[in-house]
């Protein structure tokens, strides 16, 4: 600061120089400063001075100016500057002010283009105060005196906005700027009334339970001031007014006092120091003697003057000192308890907990340690009521200066910048927890997540996790502008969040949480009308409101929701919203962690009446349509609605949609009850709203339906059809005879059943078409045979219907068809088509045919049969139908079907067949013992291969596994640098349209891969990535069949008949070891296929057939072998 060169003039300048080289980089305009009070800000951004005024009337300013010299703000100041500091962070501004009776320190902050008065701490002219702020920590202040006292203040930012009612207060000097929130989002400076005070504004509480909104002021001077405000319905009345607050009576000296709380309405909480040269009872003339240190106070309130409803109580007060209580150490915060009006609990400097007991007919309260405290010192510090109703329960919250959260002793945030609580209950118990962190992310925290351990899991530590594949619904907020702070919270249904941002705006968001939280609340209590209001202002889905208890339970309250909501409007826009699925389910499921009560939909016994199963869309509107109907009082904005809940439906009802129209119509052709065509749209408005809500293609052939043909015109013409499009076929339509015209527009509209019906009336004439027209709609043959009830006729359409079924290889079905038509012949070539030889020759009975003639074809089945592999059935035949026992037993044989080979054998007395029997069946039984033996040396291969490919895939899944392990704890900066190239590419990159070609030539090429391999499955190839899956499929596929272990079974009877008791006792070993450890290989493979460890002692192939052989007893698998070769156990 230098003076102007004119001597005579009493201005200066601010110049400022480069510190290297010393050239003046800029200068200030000439200005008349006060002294040489200069104090630039340590981020170098502005210099803080003292001005005169213009005049000697006005006061002085501080002004700020920025370093190329140009003033940037300033304010004024009603005393003398004498020093000026900003603190290290260069967010407050302290001075030492001279006033006419005292020194003081006085704290300035900006926000908003605004300056604001935040403390004044008086001292006496002797002491010369002075202070400096801590070079490292920002809150904090260090003042000493002439007289050696240094004293070391802490502050803290406390956000003034009432939990309860968002109300904001915000201090401003020897004024209070008070804001409800909840009204209005006015950011500060601007309030919506003041409270001015004669003194700066120390601290303050505020108390606002049961409609009685009350609050405590503590001033510079000493004096405690109490102010009743009216209802928050009001406050719109106070816009703009300025009330001036007279200090309470008191007959006793204060001190300062710090941390003010109410317990209740009447009674304040506080804490008071004596013997301080700031101290308020330095200035007073009568003082309690011996009082010096730390007291708690408890006060007691009373007011002289009635409160008149609707105005502020501000004057009138009287206040007493009820309880005094010595205090040993510091106190660090003070918060009431809000199921308790005469307690609260008491932080000291450590973090520990202390409830204070006000007891009634004592001195002093109770002080009782609390177990629950804080590990550390918290200045932030709230006490809530969380849980139900009935048994909710208080919990401590505290926040550090390190950013932990503290909650009932413990910790659960560890970057946590502000907090605040959010409560969907009237009677004010929390549910959750709402905090930003100094990552700027914001959470809400269910309170029940905290006390039920789920915080890491659901909120993933608070912190911001940077996965490659990002979530599908976060569990935090990402808060736009960096240092925004949570101020405060509105509770039900409002669900908003109150940030203001290191600017000093305010922002309300709405997070979809709390929302959809308050919607289900609401719809809980059944305030239907609320939670459709909600859901209209957050746009949410309007299936919530179905979804949420069921589309059943809905349809039951769907009368109540109509008569709540009373407005067609908002009823018509949730009819056009509802659609089928349940969205809680999917686009919800994320933001709602209480579970949805599915239990009201289980207790209903089905959808209401009339309404189809299942269908949520159709049975939700047909309720509303009732609802409709029932409460509201017709209109044409009713009628309206009515007709979108049809076209709505699903399937959409047009018919009855258009029947509406059609006697709207009617009553206006009349020309009759002018009253009732008032409560009713006009038939061309009803009809041009049914076309807007569908298709209009659809509308044309729901009137063609109504078989209304004048209809059918006035449609196609309000869909902006083209006449010569439809015209001529109406008037050709309009020509016909009543049932002719019905069958063209059924036949149109392919409503065949309807057609046939109506072609069927219109005479006998028409009988060839209904043959065609069934002909071509073979699904209208049982309805022809209920029209056409005439034996000659039903005989037809029985014969067309079988040749139908013939022609679609259905020969069962056909053969049953001809033979209810007595249509014999065709009814054996059915038969004989699929080789059902019983069938052919029951018909052929029926057809009386001779004996030759059925010879010849029982002959021709035989060899049908055997040609198609039939061999026990051609035996039947040929034994039978035939007489040739030499070709019955052969097939037998050939079947394998020795007991009966035998039996037939002996019954017809064939010696010459007997031993060919026998040796057919000793050669057979050599056979089965080579591959049972060859069979078992091939289950012993095939599951040593599978082991080993076993093995070896799980040696090398563990080896990549702990690679992938290792490379994850290992900060790898070169794919974090190729992440960010990856998502900084548009959608128009030349690379990414590659990939994308590439990704599709891949998924072709797998697709056409996959292809081959179906193709070439069950084949077992060494070294393919399916070669375990074939190895246990091929494993599976050995064994033996229900069919192979009868026709074993069979053998070893007719081996022991012939007396061959030692190849019999052979084939039933080599079997059962053959089956016994296949058996053993399955179950060995099942077990390894599912398992990561393969134990070589435990899963080898000779435990398993150990427990297999333990299982035998109870085994139908081991069925088939004889009793008298099995070993003795």
């Amino acid at each position: 600061m230098s003076d102007v060169s004119d001597s005579g003039s009493m201005l200066k300048k601010i110049k400022v120089w480069d510190r290297d080289s010393g050239d003046l980089l800029a200068f200030s305009e000439p200005r008349n400063f006060a002294g040489a009070v200069l104090e630039w800000m340590p981020s170098g951004a502005k210099v803080a001075t003292v001005c005169h005024g213009k005049d000697e009337n006005e006061c002085s300013s501080i002004v700020f100016f920025e370093r190329n010299g140009l003033e940037r703000s300033r304010f004024s100041v009603d005393a003398k500057v004498k020093f000026l500091k900003w603190n290290c962070s260069s967010d407050l501004l302290a001075g030492v002010v001279e006033c006419k009776n005292y020194d003081a320190v006085r704290i300035w902050s900006f926000s908003n283009n605004h300056w604001y008065l935040k403390q004044e701490i008086r001292f006496l002219k002797r002491d010369k105060v002075r202070f400096i702020w801590n070079p490292t920590k920002p809150l904090q202040l260090i003042c000493w005196t002439l007289g050696g006292q240094v004293t070391v203040l802490n502050f803290v930012w406390i956000t003034a906005v009432v939990m309860e009612n968002s109300v904001a207060l915000v201090v401003d000097g020897s004024n209070i700027r008070v804001t409800p929130l909840s009204l209005s989002l006015m950011p500060p400076p601007m309030f919506l009334f003041s409270l001015n005070f004669s003194s700066h504004v120390r601290g303050m509480a505020v108390y606002c339970k049961n409609s009685k909104n009350q609050l405590a002021a503590f001033l510079s001077d000493g004096s405690l001031c109490v102010v009743e405000l009216p209802s928050i319905e009001t406050w719109e009345e106070l816009e703009g007014k300025e009330f001036n607050v007279e200090a309470s009576h008191t007959e006793l000296v204060f001190g300062s006092l710090l941390h003010l709380e109410w317990l209740d309405s009447h009674k304040l909480l506080t804490v008071s120091h004596y013997g301080f040269s700031h101290s308020s009872d330095s200035f007073q003339t009568s003082t309690d003697d011996g009082l010096q240190g730390f007291y708690l106070h408890e006060m007691e309130l009373e007011c002289s003057e009635d409160v008149i409803p609707g105005l502020l109580t501000c004057s009138g007060w009287h206040t007493t000192v009820s309880k005094r209580q010595t205090l040993e150490e510091p106190v660090l915060g003070i918060a009431s308890c809000p199921a308790n009006k005469h307690a609260a609990y008491i932080q000291f400097s450590r973090g520990e907990i202390q409830e204070y007991v006000s007891e009634i007919g004592i001195s002093k309260g109770s002080l009782v340690q609390e177990q629950l405290g804080f590990s550390a010192a918290c200045p932030w510090m709230s006490v809530v009521l969380v849980g139900s109703a009935g048994l909710s329960k208080q919990v401590l919250f505290g926040l550090d200066e390190f950013g932990r959260l503290h909650v009932n002793g413990g910790i659960v945030c560890n970057n946590c910048s502000t907090f605040s609580f959010y409560s969907n209950l009237a009677d004010q118990v929390i549910t959750h927890l709402v905090l930003a962190t100094k990552h700027d992310l914001l959470f809400i925290v269910d309170i029940a997540d905290i006390f039920n351990g789920e915080l890491d899991l659901k909120y993933s530590n608070f912190v911001r996790i940077s996965n490659r594949k990002k979530e599908e619904n976060e569990s935090y907020i990402n808060i736009w502008e960096r240092g925004a702070k949570i101020v405060g919270v509105l509770h039900g249904d409002e669900a908003a969040i109150i940030l203001q941002t290191t600017r000093g705006n305010l922002e309300c968001i709405y997070p979809r949480k709390l929302v959809l939280v308050s919607i289900i609340n609401a719809l809980v209590q059944n305030r239907f009308k609320d939670a459709l209001l909600m859901v209209r202002r957050q746009r949410i889905d309007f299936n919530v409101i179905v979804d949420y208890c069921g589309w059943q339970a809905f349809s039951q309250s769907a009368s109540e929701v109509v008569r709540q909501v009373n407005n067609l409007g908002y009823i018509t826009e949730f009819v056009c919203s509802v659609k089928n699925g349940n969205i809680m389910e999917k686009l919800y499921k994320n933001y709602v962690s209480v579970p949805y009560p599915k239990v009201l939909n289980d207790t209903l016994v089905g959808p209401p009446q009339n309404c189809p199963a299942g269908n949520k869309v159709s049975s939700v509107l047909m309720a509303v349509r009732k609802a409709i109907e029932e409460h509201i009082t017709e209109s044409p904005a009713r009628e309206l609605c009515i007709l979108t809940t049809l076209a709505r439906s699903d399937p959409p009802l047009l018919e009855d949609a258009l029947k509406r129209i059609k006697v709207i119509r009617e009553k206006e052709l009349s020309q009759t009850d002018d009253q009732g065509r008032m409560s009713h749209p006009s038939a061309e408005e009803a009809l041009k709203h049914l076309l807007w809500l569908a298709d209009s293609d659809a509308v044309y052939e729901a009137a063609l339906g109504l078989y209304d043909l004048n209809l059918a015109a006035i449609v196609a013409l309000n869909a902006q059809k083209d006449p010569k499009e439809f015209l001529p076929f109406l008037q050709v339509l309009e020509r016909m005879p009543t049932q002719i015209m019905q069958y063209n527009i059924d036949l149109k509209l392919k409503r065949f059943e309807k057609a046939l019906r109506h072609l069927a009336s219109a005479g006998d004439c028409y009988y060839d078409d209904c043959m065609t027209l069934v002909k071509e709609n073979p699904q209208l043959f049982p309805l022809a045979l209920q029209l056409f009830t005439g034996h000659t006729e039903k005989m037809q359409f029985l014969e067309a219907w079988g040749d139908y079924l013939s022609d679609e290889k259905r020969f069962e079905d056909a053969a049953t068809i001809y033979l209810s038509c007595f249509n014999l012949d065709k009814a054996m070539k059915s038969y004989r088509a699929i080789s059902n030889w019983s069938g052919v020759l029951t018909v052929a009975g029926l057809l009386n045919l001779g004996k030759d003639q059925i010879l010849c074809i029982a002959n021709e089945l035989c060899e049908e049969l055997q040609a198609l592999g039939k061999p026990g059935e051609a035996a039947k035949i040929a034994l039978e139908y035939c007489g040739d026992v030499n070709t019955g037993v052969n097939l037998l044989v050939t079947a394998r079907d020795w007991e009966e080979a035998l039996r037939v054998v002996f019954m017809h007395r064939r010696q010459d067949l007997i031993e060919m029997v026998k040796n057919a069946s000793l050669e057979c039984a050599s056979t089965l013992t080579g591959e049972y033996e060859e069979s078992l040396e091939k289950v012993g291969k095939y599951l040593a291969r599978y082991l080993a490919v076993r093995q070896r895939r799980l040696l090398l899944a563990a080896k990549l596994q702990s690679e992938e392990r290792a490379a994850s704890d290992i900060e790898d900066d070169a794919a974090s640098e190729a992440s960010s190239n990856f998502s900084g590419m548009s959608a128009y990159t030349t690379g990414t349209r590659k990939s994308s070609a590439a990704s599709f030539s891949s998924t072709a090429t797998s697709k056409a891969r996959d292809a081959r391999r179906q193709k070439k499955r069950g084949k077992i190839r060494p070294g393919s990535p399916d070669e375990e899956m074939a190895l246990v499929e091929h494993l599976k596929g050995m064994s033996l069949t229900v069919e192979a272990r009868r026709e074993l079974k069979s053998l070893l009877v007719s081996l022991m008949m012939f007396g061959e008791g030692e190849t019999c006792r052979k084939l039933q070993i080599m079997g059962e070891n053959f089956q016994l450890s296949h058996m053993a290989a399955v179950r060995l493979a099942e077990d390894t296929i599912s398992s990561d460890t393969i134990n070589e002692y435990a899963h080898t192939l000779e435990q398993y057939a150990l427990k297999i052989k333990s299982e035998l007893p109870n085994s139908e698998a081991f069925s088939w072998r004889l009793q008298v070769f099995l070993p003795y156990e």
